[in-house]
């Protein structure tokens, strides 16, 4: 089979297309016989080695997949199976999606729901899901479309373009956070998804020095993190929430307790990768309906297997708007 597979040669990890054997379906587990993947921000860091996300090598890249069962050991499903797999270690710990066979778990298996067609789950994919996880965990703490707008930090990425799409698709008022704001073709872009205002990131100051600044937003979506996330602490409104689900600006914020014991404010960590079954099978089915991006077309674009190594790059240095399905095979 034809697979991307990544290497640590001499201290120099990298990747590259090659012809190898298929896996074998293990006791329990599934083989898919993959047709789509996409490519997200950890798996440039994975391909390139700009970051440790690998420990062991060789290892087939992608931790997002979608296909079809080809053969099963696992009762709960058949060969010709609609299936998608995302996180769980896919493309890290374990061989991921780039490749036209993968042999997983069973237990790692989401049956594809009814009106997702392979292409669609993958422009969806781990950033899509997580999208969807951040808006859901902002619904459970009562986060109500009359409750004010919604701010998305790193709006022209995966998970922040499909974050506004959901929420303005379900009646949200949105802001959409970009440090693009002088660029008319990326304001175009966030608009036409579903942003109502655009905030210039580097017109912020923040490194505010008291604990509590005026309340601005109902709610945040916020996958950059660092002085980011520390200012949107303090200037949430009284009872409203932040979903951080990134770290682009950094690992480590300052605040205090203040928001939290002052205004009620909840900070809500989403993990997209070690979610549990129980809840990520029903939210893959909320992703075909009351959360289905009504722009998808317009956020993801397709790029073929042999061409996948030339745009890595691009998501490293930050200039990829919307999604990357990668095509594996029929």
């Amino acid at each position: 089979m034809r697979a991307f597979r990544i290497h640590n040669e001499q201290d120099q990890v990298g990747g590259r297309l090659e012809d190898i054997d298929r896996p074998e379906c293990e006791e329990g587990g599934v083989l898919i016989r993959v047709s789509h993947s996409s490519i997200n921000y950890k798996d440039a860091l994975a391909a390139t080695g700009a970051a440790p996300i690998i420990r062991e090598f060789p290892r087939i890249g992608g931790i997002d997949l979608a296909g079809e069962i080809a053969a099963s050991r696992d009762d709960r499903f058949r060969e010709g199976d609609a299936i998608l797999v995302t996180g769980y270690g896919l493309g890290e710990s374990r061989d991921g999606g780039y490749a036209e066979y993968a042999a997983v778990p069973g237990d790692l298996v989401v049956p594809r729901p009814a009106g997702l067609d392979a292409a669609a789950a993958m422009a969806l994919g781990t950033a899509g899901f997580t999208a969807a996880l951040a808006v859901q965990r902002l619904q459970q703490v009562d986060i109500e479309p009359a409750r004010g707008k919604v701010l998305v930090t790193g709006a022209s990425g995966g998970v922040g373009s499909l974050a506004i799409d959901m929420l303005a698709g379900l009646g949200y008022e949105v802001a959409a956070l970009t440090g693009k704001a002088g660029d008319a073709g990326a304001v175009g872009f966030l608009r036409e998804i579903g942003a109502g205002e655009i905030v210039d990131r580097t017109a912020l100051e923040l490194d505010g020095k008291r604990p509590l600044e005026k309340g601005l937003w109902a709610a945040a979506v916020d996958g950059v993190g660092g002085d980011v996330l520390g200012w949107l602490t303090r200037t949430v409104n009284p009872w409203g929430a932040i979903a951080s689900y990134g770290l682009a600006g950094g690992v480590a914020f300052r605040a205090t307790v203040m928001p939290f014991i002052v205004r009620g404010v909840a900070l809500l960590g989403v993990d997209s990768v070690q979610c549990p079954m129980a809840i990520r099978a029903p939210l893959w089915a909320r992703l075909a309906g009351d959360l289905a991006p009504q722009h998808l077309p317009r956020i993801a674009r397709t790029v073929p297997l042999d061409a996948l190594p030339q745009y890595f790059d691009d998501f490293l240095q930050g200039s990829v708007q919307g999604r990357t399905v990668v095509e594996i095979g029929d």
